[in-house]
């Protein structure tokens, strides 16, 4: 009996060494896996962001009219950067993405009168990932300028679908003629080098132009960075969505401006969820990091529902759109990268739009040349790699622009802001702690005064630092007829017509 005894004495203490063993290792395996630096891993990159959706705008951020089941599940399964930072309006948002640095730097004070154009010297972020072998594409919505230079193809764009201006049907600034008639469906639209007639909504279209070129990437093995610039859910809400998506909110007793816009959202969402489920038939989320994120806070008319208005649920945030303002600057930034990133996980420092260059050129491997702008962003790859990481104090600086022609030292201290890790200091005259008071609804200026000194130092040495770089200021207001894409259709018209395009069936 008592050899019985120990033989399973001894195989139990075999047992127990193996599974510690087999544990320590995996263990080993875990840590050494959480320790791999992401730095040159070469993912692709698909990056979808919307226009004018502010962080109210999704069901999962709290709003109870909206349904958005497909983003919300993508942010329950996400990293997500829960102070994420970008510019009051939609061009100087994206110039940021593109270059790496504040707005102003790249000449973009507006969205309209050319100072919507980014500065020619910019060395953007798909010509980096160009150089570093990547495939890169453009689907929606550009808004950096449309004269020949200045076009996506020729700043770093391998494919492009686009309309022009800040929207489509804004022939005043700049899109096709054509598309004022019929807003946001069957669109002019400038594919690569042609001026094409497309058919259906155009937030569908943008997806399955994405799609069908993503394809592609994935079956001849590029790396690639797809930039799916949605317009919607951009105004004007009219009729500009798809009658089916409006019925939900009409039946319901929503007034028709409310069910065109968050009809638009809900089409985002369920294109979304396509994507995704796309991109896991193909098996190409395993080296893949997709992105959700809108370009600034949200711009919505006052809901009416059953003959009573009230405001639009902004997630508690002041201000929206074109505000300086957390209302009109923090954003969801949902992140998910299969096997690499946890999932249901929160980010909490400070991050920002000017990030992501750096951010997505480390992960790709670029080397940067010798001559190109200098970058304000930080990467995000520590984070990345561990969210609990020394990330540094920072200050960042927003100004709303838009200032009238030749008026821009008496707009200085109207609708800017500098904002810190705990502080927004807005027009030279408030003060909010947004550890305490993430609504802003508590100017405690008075309060502080040598937060509001140091502050008002630094946004008047970042004030004077950004002038000499405003490139696009005091320039003659183009007229409608003679902006360069209306001109070009005029001419491609006359020469050759406009042909009928539509991207691949995907089956």
């Amino acid at each position: 009996m008592k050899n019985n005894y120990m033989k399973l004495e001894s195989v139990t203490i075999i047992y127990v060494l193996l599974f510690f063993g087999i544990s320590s290792r995996g263990m080993a395996q875990n840590e050494q896996s959480k320790s791999k630096s992401l730095k040159n891993s070469r993912p692709n990159i698909i990056l979808v962001m919307t226009d004018d959706q502010g962080m109210g705008d999704l069901s999962c951020m709290g709003n109870e009219i909206l349904k958005t089941p497909h983003i919300d599940d993508f942010h329950e399964n996400s990293t997500r950067l829960t102070d994420f930072q970008v510019s009051p309006t939609c061009a100087p948002t994206r110039s940021a993405i593109m270059s790496g640095r504040v707005p102003f730097k790249n000449g973009v004070t507006h969205t309209i009168f050319q100072r919507e154009r980014m500065a020619l010297d910019v060395y953007t972020l798909p010509q980096a990932l160009q150089s570093a072998g990547y495939k890169t594409a453009l689907f929606g919505k550009w808004h950096l300028g449309d004269e020949e230079a200045y076009l996506p193809n020729n700043r770093g764009f391998d494919e492009v679908l686009m309309h022009g201006a800040g929207g489509i049907g804004q022939s005043k600034y700049g899109d096709f003629p054509t598309n004022s008639h019929d807003t946001y469906s069957d669109n002019v639209l400038l594919h690569n080098d042609t001026i094409v007639q497309t058919k259906g909504f155009c937030t569908d279209l943008f997806f399955k132009a994405s799609l069908a070129w993503i394809k592609e990437q994935h079956e001849t093995e590029h790396p690639y960075f797809a930039y799916i610039s949605l317009n919607a859910p951009h105004g004007p809400f009219y009729d500009n969505a798809p009658e089916e998506y409006q019925k939900r909110f009409l039946k319901a007793g929503y007034d028709k401006k409310t069910a065109v816009r968050y009809g638009m959202i809900e089409n985002i969402d369920d294109n979304f969820g396509i994507m995704m489920s796309k991109l896991k038939d193909w098996d190409a989320l395993e080296n893949t990091i997709v992105i959700f994120m809108t370009d600034n806070g949200m711009s919505m008319p006052p809901i009416t529902h059953n003959g009573e208005k009230f405001r639009a649920y902004n997630a508690g945030m002041k201000g929206g759109k074109n505000s300086p303002y957390e209302g009109g600057t923090h954003v969801p930034f949902f992140m998910q990268w299969e096997g690499v990133l946890e999932k249901g996980v929160d980010i909490n420092a400070l991050t920002a739009h000017i990030d992501l260059y750096k951010t997505f050129s480390e992960l790709a491997g670029v080397e940067s040349p010798e001559k190109m702008q200098d970058i304000d962003g930080r990467s995000l790859v520590p984070l990345l790699e561990n969210k609990d990481v020394d990330w540094d104090e920072r200050e960042l600086f927003v100004h709303c622009g838009r200032w009238n022609t030749g008026e821009r030292e008496n707009y200085k201290f109207k609708k800017n802001a500098v904002r810190t890790d705990r502080w927004r200091f807005s027009n030279n005259k408030e003060l909010y702690d947004i550890l305490v008071d993430p609504g802003e609804t508590k100017n405690v200026y008075g309060s502080y005064p040598d937060v509001v000194k140091e502050l008002q130092q630094s946004y008047d040495q970042w004030w004077e630092s950004v002038k000499p770089m405003m490139v696009n200021e005091n320039l003659p207001e183009v007229a409608p007829e003679d902006q360069p894409l209306v001109r070009r259709y005029h001419r491609q018209l006359k020469e050759y017509g406009i042909p009928n395009w539509a991207p691949e069936n995907l089956k």
